[in-house]
C-alpha cells in the first residue's frame, strides 16, 4: 500500500488510492475518507461529478496526516471543459477541497467532439 510511481514532473502518486465514487457527500465521504487515511492510504480520487469534494476536503483538513502527505486527485466534468469553464473549474474545486493545489486535475472522459 505504500508504494508510489514517479510521474513525469517528478511528483510520487501512490500506487493505491480511495476512489469516492458513489460516496454520498457529508458523513458518508468524510467518515470513508477518515478511515482510509487512518488505513494507511494515501491517495484520494474524487471529482466534481461525484458532488463529494468538499466533503472530502474537509476530512483530509481535519485528519492528522500532513495534506502534503495526500494526493489528491478531481476531475473536470464534461460540461465544464474549455480554457475558461476548465479553469473556473479547477478553482471552485480548490475552494470545495479547501486546499491550494490539487495533485491531479484530469478530465473526467474524453467525449466525441469535445477535444480536437
Amino acid at each position: 500500500m505504500n508504494g508510489s510511481v514517479k510521474l513525469h514532473n517528478g511528483i510520487s502518486m501512490p500506487y493505491l488510492g480511495l476512489g469516492v465514487y458513489q460516496t454520498k457527500g457529508g458523513r458518508e465521504v468524510r467518515d470513508a475518507v477518515k478511515y482510509a487515511l487512518d488505513a494507511g492510504y494515501r491517495h484520494i480520487d474524487t471529482a466534481a461529478a461525484y458532488q463529494n469534494e468538499e466533503g472530502v476536503g474537509i476530512a483530509i483538513k481535519q485528519h492528522a496526516v500532513d495534506r502534503h502527505d495526500v494526493f489528491i486527485t478531481t476531475k473536470v466534468w464534461n460540461i465544464d471543459r474549455g480554457d475558461d469553464k476548465t479553469i473556473k473549474a479547477f478553482y471552485s474545486a480548490l475552494e470545495k477541497l479547501q486546499t491550494d493545489y490539487i495533485d491531479l486535475f484530469l478530465q473526467h472522459w474524453p467525449v466525441k467532439g469535445m477535444y480536437k
